[in-house]
């Protein structure tokens, strides 16, 4: 989990981009995929919810099963959140609560259902129930 979590975190230059692209071209001969899908994929990618170092720990520590319906859910309650101005977001549903910064798309930590109880949410500006 760690693992995805870091290489969520990383940042694609135009030129790594360049370079898996000339690797998969020579992998791939007779299979189209152009930089152009390969630039559209990245994009596409940094616009998705991603977890900061902490909150990957505290997933895995947690035993938090981070799923691609939890992703999506994730994912529509940030756009949400977006569209009203929000900046950091508390989102809260069945596995949990996530401390999300909206205009980077983080999520900054996060706490089981059970940990929620008896804590309090600070440094945020909005909440979404998922």
């Amino acid at each position: 989990m760690i693992e995805k979590a870091h290489q969520i975190n990383q940042t694609v230059s135009v030129q790594q981009l360049k370079l898996e692209h000339s690797s998969l071209a020579a992998q791939q001969t007779g299979k189209s995929s152009g930089f152009g899908a390969l630039l559209q994929n990245a994009i596409e990618d940094s616009e998705k919810v991603r977890f900061s170092k902490h909150a990957a720990a505290r997933v895995e520590q947690r035993g938090i099963e981070v799923t691609d319906s939890l992703l999506n859910n994730l994912n529509q309650a940030i756009g949400k959140a977006r569209e009203k101005g929000a900046k950091d977001v508390v989102v809260i549903g069945e596995q949990g609560a996530f401390i999300v910064n909206v205009p980077n798309n983080v999520v900054v930590t996060t706490m089981t259902s059970q940990e929620m109880k008896q804590n309090i949410f600070t440094n945020i500006d909005s909440a979404v129930l998922i």
